[in-house]
């Protein structure tokens, strides 16, 4: 991911492991304030993934694995790590699947260093491929939707649905990006418009009310990431996605979901199945601490909602191209 830093742009990854400490950047202070964070226990890489410092079902495990890495390393209780792990969020299945892998690598008395690194570096690699696949589906001069942020700080690196755009970039596509802002955390705004920025990739960003009125008058594509995956190909993705599948399916544009194989939950049979995660009131009724709704008004903050399979066009990921029926073909 290309980073600016005071005028200079180098490449950096959204997490990482130095000196046993977990760094990170602090995505809660995007876009205005580049920050890095660092910590060295594993309670406190949890709580960074339960507050937001790092989002994205890819970097969420990734931090899982770093943290058992932490606790292996401090000889820490490791089932308790896990469960404090596994406890941060509860839909994305990352999470989960980064920190059991873990707990198996260690068991089989790998490194914790080498085994936490190598799982990472499988994420951007898979990554890699996602966008090498994905960018297939992109043509020369088409508009694309995306939603929330499935770039490098959601994945370490290269990114889910921001992939096949910046691989159809640097095969030389002339594309536009509609971001949609993504409330109430403004992941689109504050993260996707980020990225596409420092990469020089031509976007607007859209209120996400005006996603109708904008794939109406021309969007060729719509691709997002996802939390969840379950085997029956229904996916949990960031709240106001469902909406965006539905229109699509409406207006005839194909809808991908990008995603790599560690965030398929193949023991979980439909979306109805999913825990969605519910967050605090005022992340809607607040904006920082001014408040934006009238005081006494109730609000409900789901994270995610749930898009049936029968939306999806294909599931982008580093085996390919999957049709939803092809999911249970994995096991």
């Amino acid at each position: 991911m290309k980073v600016g830093l005071g005028g200079n742009s180098k490449d950096m990854r959204a997490i990482w492991l130095i000196n046993g400490e977990v760094r990170m950047i602090d995505q809660r202070r995007l876009p205005t304030d580049l920050s890095i964070v660092a910590f060295s226990d594993v309670r406190d890489v949890a709580a960074a993934i339960r507050n937001m410092t790092i989002r994205g079902a890819p970097s969420i495990g990734a931090a899982a694995a770093y943290g058992m890495c932490l606790a292996a390393l401090k000889g820490a209780n490791l089932k308790e790590a896990a469960e404090t792990l596994k406890s941060a969020r509860p839909t994305a299945n990352d999470l989960f699947y980064a920190t059991d892998h873990m707990l198996q690598q260690i068991k089989d008395k790998k490194d914790p260093v080498e085994a936490a690194e190598s799982y990472v570096q499988m994420i951007v690699d898979h990554c890699t491929r996602i966008g090498e696949y994905g960018a297939e589906l992109i043509n020369d001069g088409d508009r694309v939707m995306t939603h929330c942020n499935a770039g490098a700080l959601a994945t370490v690196d290269v990114g889910t649905a921001l992939a096949p755009i910046r691989k159809a970039r640097d095969q030389g596509k002339k594309i536009f990006v509609f971001v949609s802002e993504t409330r109430p955390r403004f992941q689109g705004m504050q993260l996707t418009a980020w990225e596409l920025l420092q990469e020089g990739i031509p976007h607007s960003i859209i209120a996400d009310g005006a996603s109708g009125h904008f794939m109406k008058s021309g969007v060729n594509i719509v691709i997002v990431g996802a939390d969840r995956i379950t085997a029956n190909g229904d996916f949990a993705n960031k709240i106001g996605t469902y909406e965006k599948a539905v229109l699509a399916k409406e207006l005839n544009i194909p809808f991908y979901v990008a995603a790599p194989v560690s965030t398929f939950d193949l023991d979980t049979e439909s979306g109805d199945k999913i825990v969605i995660e519910e967050r605090s009131p005022e992340e809607i009724t607040k904006i920082g601490p001014m408040n934006i709704a009238p005081v006494g008004s109730s609000a409900v903050n789901p994270a995610f909602d749930v898009t049936p399979a029968r939306y999806v066009t294909g599931f982008i990921t580093e085996r390919g191209i999957l049709k939803p029926m092809e999911i249970g073909r994995m096991r």
